[in-house]
């Protein structure tokens, strides 16, 4: 494995540039596919700091990418809430 395969693009899910490139060779797959196979992106992050490298990874393996076929959206951090302060009664 050379040093670029072991390189982390989404710190997250700790996921290796090697694992994205190898997934989307074999599958030939969209930046969504992509995300869903491997979970890049789906961090705490919500793909804020890997989106644009998954994104290129896929322009340069899938030869017919469409760059909005299924893009790939931020989303932000949530933080759970318990029943109790959603079902709160403020009177």
């Amino acid at each position: 494995m050379s040093n670029k395969d072991a390189l982390v693009i989404c710190r997250c899910e700790e996921v290796t540039y090697g694992q994205l490139f190898a997934t989307a060779d074999e599958y030939q797959c969209t930046a969504r596919e992509l995300k869903l196979r491997t979970r890049a992106g789906m961090g705490f992050c919500g793909g804020r700091t890997c989106r644009v490298t998954v994104d290129g990874i896929i322009e340069s393996i899938v030869s017919d990418a469409k760059e909005a076929e299924i893009p790939l959206k931020y989303q932000p951090p949530i933080r759970p809430v318990t029943f109790g302060t959603v079902g709160e009664n403020n009177d």
